[in-house]
């Protein structure tokens, strides 16, 4: 009987089902874990991104909270606030509260690109045991990392990248057995790679890059098995490159560069057959470049720059490094004579031989593929008027410190070039031709300084894109034109040891994001302008040896510039120089 008094009521529970039908809501979110959200929020003073104003109500699994993601249970498992890369306008300050450890069904973590929140990670986020991924990046959090992160042993995504942290590399989190990524790239931390990273073999991404860390490259990277990036640049690294690093046939992204690595290339680079970009610029490298490199079949990148590599470069054939696109062998102690007959007949995209002893006239490169061309510091000589005509991809060309010697007024470089550094050769001519509507609209780099230019400074139109000027050290006279205010984006402009005359123009004030500003060593009369107050963003000027006389600006800057920027002029006066006159005669009154 009471059996079937049990079944009558399930029956009459479920018929009210059917009629009353429990609403969605019943999946409303943890009242903990509401609580420990706003707790969270309590700690942001401040939120551009908006996101936060959207966390209201009760129900925070409801999808109206952003960022915020629930299992079906109604348990918090996912909170990820993240900014677009270079959207500078938006932001969180504030500090991360330690509420967030009290998530206790979080699987995903992201706070990324909120530039302002600062303070140590909470030591409770280690009690997220059941946190997968946890990525803190582009913030401003300090202190040390929190060893306690090693016990989050679900972990396979840490990324602290770009924020203030220092002290060692917690060794606990060699702990953390199931990591695929580890970025703790752009910060401050120092001390040695810790032994313990050797349990970390599951690792396909693995950056530790601008930091302070030294010792050695640990043998241990060779047992990576599944690693495909690895980036440890800018650090003070130091001692030789470990063989086992070349046994990774997985790896396809490395960089060891700006260390203080010693020693020599092994031969065996050669069997790193998934390499697509290898990078060991800026160290203490010595010895030939090994021919085993002709082996990487899928290289495009290679940057050996900035070492003492010497002769013999290897003799590769048209079949060796056949994906090979960019190329930077700048600044070693090769003396190559010629370009190699490998990289001139390649479709190259990027190409730096800079200070590689190259001589004689100017190579000719494939031109339907250069974007980039530095042979800077070579003994090349001769004209280059005619050889850009055809390469319609070129975006920076350098060639300064050679013995080129051409007519300025000649050149001819394509629509789309952006940056032209020529400084220290034998140029002559006049910067008409250079600076014309066709050409200039988008260049945003022009150095053509210490060379034999001669004739006047043409006229700016609108709509130039000129961000550095330089056309110091030439025998250019005439004036400023007042025309100088169209370029708005110019942020250095060196116009020094020339036989520029007249006065220094109102509208030179207009240049509002100008920082860097040298006029030294002119004919220049007349008063430095008051205008050139507008431009708040100064930070070196240099009125050296001309004719001016008068009052300096009396305002930040100028006024506290060091004297030599004023010096050997006729009559300039105010601060960082003695009173002028008429103000001294008031105060004698």
């Amino acid at each position: 009987m009471q059996l079937l008094k049990w079944v009558l009521n399930l029956l009459l529970v479920c018929s009210m089902l059917q009629v009353f039908p429990l609403p969605l809501a019943q999946t409303i979110c943890s009242e903990a874990d509401r609580a420990a959200l706003l707790g969270f929020k309590a700690k942001i003073l401040k939120d551009s991104t908006g996101s936060l104003s959207s966390w209201v109500g009760k129900d925070c699994c409801g999808g109206d909270w952003e960022g915020v993601g629930c299992n079906p249970t109604g348990r918090v498992n996912t909170l990820a606030l993240q900014i677009p890369e270079r959207d500078s306008t938006l932001y969180m300050k504030g500090t991360l509260s330690s509420s967030l450890g009290s998530l206790q069904f979080l699987e995903v973590l992201v706070i990324s690109g909120m530039k302002f929140i600062t303070g140590p990670v909470p030591e409770s986020l280690s009690n997220l045991s059941r946190l997968k991924q946890l990525v803190l990046e582009d913030n401003s959090l300090q202190g040390n990392i929190p060893s306690g992160l090693g016990r989050l042993s679900f972990l396979q995504t840490l990324s602290l990248a770009g924020n203030h942290f220092n002290g060692v590399v917690p060794l606990s989190l060699g702990n953390l057995r199931n990591l695929v990524m580890l970025n703790l790239g752009r910060n401050s931390l120092t001390g040695s790679i810790p032994s313990s990273f050797k349990n970390l073999v599951h690792l396909q991404s693995f950056d530790l890059s601008f930091n302070l860390l030294s010792g050695f490259v640990p043998e241990f990277l060779g047992q990576f098995h599944n690693i495909t990036f690895i980036d440890l640049s800018n650090n003070q690294l130091s001692g030789h490159l470990p063989v086992s690093l070349f046994n990774l046939v997985t790896l396809s992204d490395l960089s060891l560069s700006h260390n203080q690595l010693t020693g020599s290339i092994p031969d065996q680079v050669g069997n790193l057959k998934s390499l697509t970009s290898l990078s060991l610029s800026h160290n203490k490298l010595i010895g030939p470049i090994p021919a085993s490199i002709s082996r990487l079949q899928k290289l495009w990148s290679l940057n050996l720059s900035r070492n003492g590599f010497s002769n013999p470069l290897p003799a590769i054939s048209s079949k060796g490094v056949p994906s090979l696109l960019s190329i930077d062998l700048s600044f070693n102690n090769l003396s190559l004579g010629t370009v190699p007959n490998w990289i001139m007949d390649r479709q190259l995209s990027d190409v730096n031989l800079a200070s590689c002893k190259l001589r004689g006239a100017f190579p000719k490169f494939r031109p339907d593929s250069l974007s980039s061309i530095d042979l800077s510091s070579n003994l090349l000589t001769g004209t280059i008027s005619t050889h850009f005509t055809n390469m319609t991809s070129l975006q920076k060309l350098k060639l300064s410190n050679n013995q080129l010697k051409f007519d300025l007024s000649e050149l001819k470089v394509p629509d789309g070039i952006s940056s032209i550094d020529l400084h220290s050769n034998q140029v002559f001519g006049s910067l008409s031709s250079i600076l014309n509507n066709r050409t200039s609209s988008f260049l945003e780099v022009i150095d053509v300084s210490n060379n034999l230019i001669s004739g006047t400074i043409p006229e700016f139109t609108e709509g130039l894109s000129l961000k550095v000027l330089n056309i110091g050290s030439n025998k250019i006279a005439g004036q400023i034109p007042s025309s100088i205010s169209n370029l708005i984006e110019l942020e250095r402009l060196d116009i020094s040891r020339n036989q520029i005359t007249g006065t220094i123009p109102a509208s030179l004030g207009q240049v509002v994001k100008l920082q860097w500003l040298d006029l030294s060593i002119n004919r220049l009369t007349g008063k430095i302008p008051t205008s050139l107050l507008g431009i708040h963003s100064l930070r070196h000027a240099n009125f050296r040896a001309n004719r001016l006389c008068g009052e300096i600006p009396q305002g930040r800057p100028y006024n506290i510039f060091p004297a030599s920027a004023y010096a050997y002029n006729l009559c300039l006066c105010g601060k960082p120089l003695q009173p002028c006159k008429g103000k001294q005669q008031e105060m004698v009154q």
